[in-house]
């Protein structure tokens, strides 16, 4: 079972506490609003905007509010100027960081950045330093009650899959990130129940830390995903699964 993995089930365990909901409708709003900027706001011919308005329901995020993200995107109303930007960095032992925010103060937020990988004993990288060690990829989860392994290589692999691993509980479905919609439709039409799934980056190799630097290494991707500007975190940190149970607890 992968780092990512284990720290992605992790996270969804955690779930989205109550406290943070407002944080986590800022997140989403911004990335239905690029999205829309970019792509336009015909979720037909934008799959972009169609996963974020997806994520966002499933946050029970009103309708309301998210069409007026989607109509600040396309310009029908009005709304601060959002920069998509990709910093990267690394964290204690070498563990490569990738962090894509939103902001309207780029200043601000790179120096925020910078702040905190100081703070938990890691760096700012120059631009093309750690990005080649993430790949895009689509990861879809399903529940091992849900399906054999042999089931969803049958379901998938004609669909697009790339590959299938043991996630504990769960099996790990990878995808060239243009199957991802086809997969999981797949999936869907045959009835088995998907946990969880995301276009998302993985990385190609992974560091091992333990010990403090492990700890520091999840105080510090904790805190980078605190931050309101920060859309996602992707590192190649690999942790025990015991320890990271220990750490996460």
């Amino acid at each position: 079972m992968s780092g990512h993995s284990r720290w992605a089930k992790i996270k969804h365990t955690k779930g989205a506490a109550d406290a943070k909901r407002g944080k986590i409708f800022t997140k989403l709003i911004r990335e239905i609003t690029t999205s829309a900027r970019i792509g336009g706001g015909d979720m037909n011919g934008n799959s972009r905007l169609r996963k974020a308005v997806e994520v966002a329901k499933a946050a029970n995020m009103p309708g309301d509010t998210i069409d007026r993200a989607l109509k600040k995107g396309t310009g029908e109303l009005e709304g601060a100027q959002i920069e998509e930007i990709g910093y990267e960095g690394y964290g204690p032992g070498g563990v490569a960081i990738l962090i894509q925010v939103m902001t309207d103060n780029k200043n601000r937020t790179v120096a925020e950045i910078r702040h905190m990988l100081a703070k938990y004993n890691g760096n700012m990288a120059s631009a093309g330093a750690v990005a080649w060690v993430f790949e895009d990829k689509g990861v879809l989860y399903v529940p091992k009650g849900a399906a054999s392994e042999d089931k969803l290589m049958e379901l998938t692999l004609d669909a697009g899959a790339q590959e299938i691993s043991d996630a504990g509980d769960e099996w790990e479905i990878q995808t060239d990130p243009g199957a991802y919609d086809a997969v999981k439709a797949a999936l869907d039409g045959a009835n088995v129940s998907v946990a969880r799934g995301e276009v998302t980056k993985l990385p190609k190799n992974s560091v091992k830390v333990s010990g403090p630097e492990a700890a520091t290494t999840l105080r510090l991707i904790e805190a980078l995903e605190d931050h309101d500007d920060v859309q996602h975190v992707f590192a190649n940190f690999d942790i025990a699964e015991e320890e990271m149970a220990r750490l996460s607890a």
